[in-house]
């Protein structure tokens, strides 16, 4: 059991009690790595195809869980599909990791993704790929096969998800922005992180917004989660309490995906949704309001 009293995360020895079941034909249990490799290429970062958890299927999360021609999350159809194919049914308990330049960078916004079509049995690996392989626990390279299944998805649950209305419904009415990019981008100083793509025109942030980069919410040592406490103390630095409505942000939604995490499903804020448009919209929007330099 991690310190966070949630099924929503589970630890490494965790996952290892349970590699029979994730590599059984059975789809009561599904352990999925969702990653970027086109992004992740610098960091200390072990390709799929090089070694995964044993029953670990893999998704890439721009050309699997993404439409890039409407730059839009899979439809619920898509989705549908796309979990009956990997042998998901909607009972499955399912397991995310991954890597990238933050742990579980692109397996949080899966994630959303997952709770936006109604997934109920989702939960993540605390530290993600990079706590499994720093810690010598078995990798494989045989990728798995599975029966596939009929999955039915149940939402969309809008309730977790910004629009780009909805920002400038909160900015009018005061709720909290969390801008999790890092300071450079929250000032404006760089419009993305370096080797990126999906960019702006324009650098800043969105007005009123607070800055809690990602990877403060994470342990330096291990890239696992801080504790409640501790987690809690960061945004209240910033004013942000778990009675307030929050919507979070970043540049695309995977990286502003891992605080929505944080603080729905490991602090129990009631009401926090991810603006997934994020900064490549906002920033690229004429007449958009935006604010450069620190926050006031």
């Amino acid at each position: 059991m991690t310190a966070h009293e949630t099924d929503a995360l589970v630890t490494a020895a965790w996952v290892d009690e349970h590699l029979d079941h994730f590599q059984a034909d059975d789809p009561e249990y599904r352990l999925l790595e969702v990653n970027n490799p086109t992004v992740t290429a610098d960091s200390e970062y072990t390709p799929y195809e090089d070694g995964h958890i044993p029953g670990a299927t893999f998704f890439h999360w721009e050309e699997d869980l993404s439409d890039g021609t409407t730059r839009d999350i899979l439809d619920k159809e898509a989705f549908e599909e796309l979990n009956s194919e990997a042998g998901i049914t909607e009972d499955s308990t399912v397991v995310l990791y991954g890597g990238g330049r933050v742990p579980n960078w692109f397996a949080l916004f899966a994630y959303w993704e997952f709770k936006y079509y109604g997934h109920d049995d989702v939960r993540v690996l605390d530290g993600g790929k990079g706590y499994w392989v720093e810690n010598d626990y078995e990798l494989s390279t045989e990728t798995p096969e599975f029966t596939p299944q009929e999955y039915t998805a149940s939402g969309p649950y809008e309730s977790i998800r910004a629009y780009k209305s909805d920002v400038e419904q909160a900015i009018e009415g005061g709720v909290p922005l969390v801008d999790v990019r890092s300071p450079e981008e929250f000032t404006g100083e760089v419009i993305a992180p370096e080797g990126l793509q999906e960019t702006a025109q324009r650098g800043g942030h969105i007005p009123g917004a607070r800055n809690v980069p990602t990877t403060t919410v994470l342990n330096d040592e291990d890239g696992t989660f801080k504790s409640p406490e501790e987690l809690r103390e960061l945004y209240e630095a910033v004013g942000i309490e778990e009675d307030q409505s929050v919507v979070t942000y970043c540049r695309v939604g995977e990286r502003s995906s891992i605080e929505w995490y944080v603080l729905s499903e490991l602090l129990g804020f009631d009401d926090v949704e991810n603006y997934d448009g994020s900064w490549t919209e906002w920033g690229n929007t004429i007449r958009a309001p935006i604010e450069t330099g620190e926050a006031e």
